[in-house]
């Protein structure tokens, strides 16, 4: 160290490296000093103030004249990493806070009087190095796939989406790639290796055709698990359809708050088995009310048969049931939106029924998925992503935290 100014509002520490001439990398030559310069480094506050590392740099040269080599500037990686505006120790400390503490860039940056880009540039330095680590996960026995809005960017506010893989068993974010199509899911699997997807027994979904084709074609040998709660949902969602349709068709307008339809929505898409006879008795009478010809209560009680389909755990019956409930279903004396409903039950009627043998759902990847939306879409242009994806990772991923202080910043 080579001293101390303090008489700065920055707290300014000047330090050069020990070292004996080096020789050129090229040639062997030893090298000539050709000047030196001062690096300023962001460093962790000490005694209450914001701190900077005045690191003396020498710049060598080659004396040898037939060497190309040219001339080059000392590096230490103890020191600061390439090409980042802060140093080792400063790096490691902000990568723990934003990643495992959550905390926001912009906190951390006002705390060590800095730049926004110099912490978020350190923060994805070390935080790749760490969530790509080859041992942060190994093999997966259940995987699941689902997408969530990244961003909306540009004037029109363009809505961009991420796709996340999760291990379902443990409930660890194992990667996020950006799209929703099949594309970049079947690239990062192909890259695990055929011995690393063989090795997944189950795969969970939402009622999602590209990622189906993503299991079919990459985990052949997995079984396909339609979440519970997706289907469910889109028999509530074709049942709020009819609603509407029906209460268009016969008052010519959007549900008042009078209407009988609009009355009983909530009650619609309530368990039957929570209604009390009261709430039973008012759902019937404003259903005789305001549904003349029958429609919203036949998606009301098609509903409820889907509901019944998870009241028991026997696969070949759950086969059976939805098989027959979606033919039912699509019978031309239905309305439009049970035969709809029909339709995708047979459709995916052995990923529906196979939850009754796996027993495992995509509740986790949904769990991770409310976990990454806390993480600020704040970066731009190419290092939206990278920045998203890292912080996703470091805050969901479950990182080895103890190897923060051996991994080398990802640099680029």
């Amino acid at each position: 160290m080579l001293g101390v100014d303090d008489s700065r509002p920055v707290l300014e520490i000047h330090v050069e490296r020990r070292t004996v001439r080096p020789g050129c990398p090229k040639c062997g030559v030893r090298a000539h000093l050709k000047d030196q310069r001062m690096a300023t480094l962001v460093d962790l506050p000490c005694f209450g103030k914001c701190t900077r590392l005045q690191w003396h740099k020498r710049r060598w040269r080659c004396p040898d004249a037939d060497c190309t080599n040219g001339s080059w500037t000392e590096e230490d990686d103890r020191i600061a990493g390439s090409r980042l505006g802060m140093t080792d120790r400063a790096g490691r400390w902000i990568t723990e806070q934003v990643g495992r503490y959550a905390r926001s860039v912009n906190e951390v940056a006002k705390e060590l009087g800095c730049d926004w880009h110099t912490v978020s540039d350190a923060v994805v330095a070390y935080g790749e190095a760490l969530v790509d680590h080859p041992n942060r996960f190994t093999t997966v026995e259940a995987l699941g796939l689902d997408e969530v809005l990244m961003v909306r960017r540009g004037s029109w506010r363009r809505q961009e989406f991420s796709t996340q893989l999760v291990d379902v068993g443990r409930g660890q974010l194992l990667d996020v790639v950006p799209g929703r199509s099949s594309t970049e899911p079947m690239v990062w699997l192909a890259k695990r290796g055929k011995e690393w997807c063989a090795e997944v027994r189950f795969a969970t979904l939402d009622l999602s055709g590209p990622y189906r084709k993503v299991f079919t074609l990459m985990t052949p040998g997995a079984t396909q698990v339609a979440d519970p709660f997706h289907v469910i949902k889109l028999a509530n969602t074709k049942l709020d359809e009819c609603r509407r349709r029906v209460q268009n068709e016969t008052l010519g307008h959007r549900g008042h708050k009078a209407d009988p339809l609009y009355r009983c929505r909530r009650l619609l898409t309530k368990a039957e088995e929570r209604l009390d006879d009261k709430g039973r008795e008012k759902l019937m009478g404003l259903l005789r009310a305001g549904d003349p010809n029958g429609d919203v209560a036949t998606m009301w009680q098609a509903k409820e048969a889907v509901r019944e389909l998870y009241a028991h755990g026997d696969p070949d019956l759950a086969l059976q049931w939805v098989t027959q409930l979606g033919t039912d279903l699509t019978d031309k004396d239905y309305p439009v939106e049970a035969r709809s409903l029909g339709r995708t039950l047979l459709r995916w009627k052995h990923e529906i029924a196979a939850w009754h043998q796996a027993h495992v759902s995509n509740g986790p990847t949904e769990a991770v998925n409310n976990l990454i939306k806390r993480v600020k879409r704040a970066a731009f242009g190419f290092r939206l992503f990278r920045n998203y994806r890292v912080r996703a990772l470091l805050y969901a991923g479950k990182p080895d935290w103890s190897l923060l202080g051996t991994v080398r910043p990802a640099l680029g």
